[in-house]
């Protein structure tokens, strides 16, 4: 007997109600909309226990984009004030364990990265606790034994992922892991 073990992989966040007929704006967490968000998909809401809507799903009718951000039509959501209901949702969608629809080379889902640990000249420096995404770029957030440490997920930084071994390897600049010491102070000028 196979377990067929599934994982949430968060897609994207509710923004802000797009009209009269229930359409909502969406902040899209993945490269991948036109794979995601299509008709019939549904979504695991990420909502607070208070919400009406926790607990429960969101089929996706139909994904339209509006100078250029994507809009949300969900089957259910028929008018403004229940759009405006969904505002701040996050939308997740369960994805296979062994799921590797990526043919990206360096590109992994979070939960990929999240307790792999993060060496640096073969030495441990921490585990990955949390993956940030700004527009800038993606930080690795590191727990060490002196606390937390964000590492810009870039090729300089972090040059190789190897998720069989379960390592990331680290080259950061001095100073980010460590406390530099202080430049003493140079003599006056005569």
């Amino acid at each position: 007997m196979t377990e067929n073990k599934k994982t949430q992989l968060r897609v994207g966040r509710l923004t802000k109600a797009h009209g009269l007929k229930g359409a909502i704006k969406l902040e899209l967490f993945t490269d991948d909309p036109e794979r995601r968000f299509v008709p019939g998909a549904v979504f695991s809401l990420q909502v607070p226990t208070s919400s009406p809507w926790h607990g429960k799903t969101l089929e996706l009718a139909e994904l339209r984009w509006y100078n250029s951000h994507p809009v949300g039509f969900f089957k259910g959501v028929s008018d403004r004030s229940a759009a405006e209901a969904l505002v701040k949702a996050i939308l997740w969608i369960d994805l296979e364990a062994n799921d590797d629809s990526s043919d990206e080379e360096d590109a992994w889902y979070d939960h990929q990265l999240v307790g792999l640990r993060v060496e640096r000249d073969g030495e441990q420096v921490g585990t990955v606790k949390l993956v940030e995404h700004f527009p800038a770029q993606d930080l690795l957030i590191v727990k060490t034994d002196s606390g937390e440490v964000m590492v810009p997920f870039v090729k300089e930084i972090v040059p190789s992922v190897d998720l069989v071994a379960g390592i990331v390897t680290v080259t950061p600049p001095a100073g980010l892991f460590e406390e530099l010491p202080d430049e003493p102070e140079a003599p006056p000028a005569e």
